[in-house]
């Protein structure tokens, strides 16, 4: 028997097995595109929710914590393509858009970005998961009423679920809070990892 001839004949195969192999680990993970609330401000990044959730799960599917501090809705939009690159998730939570409220920044600047992130996600092949933020009551009813009309408008223009707003919640109880009053300390964390386990639940693939 001619080795090379065997070998040579099933090497596509073999290759369309290992790429398949590839892709379906790539199938089962969730990247977290978000700023200071679930990239865990001033705490281990162990401690933050995603890293919470990830355990709940079991890695089942894994979740990729691609949140920075700080982030805008722009800078999240230009690390978005290594990311998608790096990772091939097939869902996309966006967390954005809270710091670009908190400067006042207008809500169509902002819109543009949230859309064009969601427009990456999809030509990525992976689902996007928009999550609904919502600022402080303080920054005035006209504006903090355009801010957070944005995001039902876009899950509805792409027809992409609208995940509720943990922070919310986690207002409510004032130990749950860092003294800067915007992010959540670690004892929230448990809370938030088990909330967004129940509404991300439906959305994805998990055992």
């Amino acid at each position: 028997m001619n080795f090379k001839n065997v070998f040579r004949w099933h090497y596509p195969v073999l290759l369309l097995l290992a790429l398949m192999t590839l892709r379906a680990t790539a199938a089962d993970t969730l990247l977290v595109l978000g700023d200071s609330l679930s990239a865990g401000y001033r705490m281990s990044a162990t401690a933050a929710w995603p890293a919470l959730l990830n355990d709940k799960w079991q890695k089942t599917p894994a979740i990729i914590n691609g949140s920075i501090s700080g982030d805008t809705a722009t800078q999240g939009l230009a690390r978005l393509p290594a990311l998608l690159k790096q990772h091939q998730p097939r869902w996309v939570l966006i967390e954005l858009g809270g710091n670009d409220g908190l400067r006042g920044f207008p809500p169509q600047n902002i819109e543009q970005d949230l859309s064009k992130i969601i427009t990456q996600v999809k030509a990525a092949n992976a689902q996007p998961l928009l999550m609904q933020i919502r600022l402080p009551a303080n920054y005035g009813r006209r504006y903090t009423e355009s801010f957070s009309g944005m995001y039902p408008r876009l899950a509805k223009e792409f027809s992409v679920p609208l995940v509720p707003f943990f922070m919310e919640q986690v207002y409510l109880k004032p130990e749950w809070m860092q003294q800067d009053g915007i992010h959540p300390n670690p004892d929230a964390q448990p809370f938030i990892a088990g909330l967004m386990a129940k509404e991300l639940a439906p959305l994805v693939k998990h055992e």
